[in-house]
């Protein structure tokens, strides 16, 4: 269970009247996030912060370019140089030559970043699990697919990169 859940904050409007999707969306995306960052930190990794998620599964393919990160993060190409600094420091991700144009850079995962995304990917399985034991499995499936769906008619067909609220 969350860390804020023993310090209840009062209803702002009529606690007995259907909120709005999207404030129980935002709800249930920041109770995932703590139960993962919880987990996480309870296998060792503590040092992981945030929005190192979002690079990381940017960078999961062929890798993501710095300037690409800004614009994901919705941050300046500085900030996104200073964020990739510290992954690199941690051993998360790697900055190599591009292929194709030796003077740009890609970041890239390293072992150790392979392995926080493998510890990720086994957490929301066990948070999936979690909701599965609320609502049932079918439930929890039906909800997946609705959601798939909507946001890929409303994203043209795909899912878009998963960011950071801006």
């Amino acid at each position: 269970m969350s860390q804020t859940a023993s310090h209840q904050v009062p209803y702002v409007s009529d606690p007995t009247a259907s909120p709005p999707l999207a404030r129980l969306f935002a709800i249930a995306s920041r109770s995932l996030v703590d139960g993962l960052h919880e987990r996480l930190a309870a296998r060792g990794w503590g040092d992981v912060r945030p929005n190192y998620g979002y690079v990381l599964l940017a960078a999961r393919g062929s890798g993501i370019q710095a300037s690409e990160v800004a614009v994901l993060m919705g941050i300046s190409k500085q900030a996104a140089s200073k964020l990739i600094d510290s992954m690199v420091e941690q051993g998360l991700v790697r900055r190599e030559a591009r292929a194709d144009d030796l003077r740009a850079k890609v970041v890239t995962l390293t072992s150790r970043g392979r392995r926080l995304l493998t510890a990720v990917e086994e957490i929301y399985k066990e948070l999936d699990e979690q909701w599965a034991a609320i609502l049932g499995d079918q439930r929890v499936q039906s909800l997946r697919g609705d959601l798939t769906t909507v946001l890929r008619v409303l994203h043209g067909g795909w899912l878009p990169p998963v960011r950071p609220p801006t």
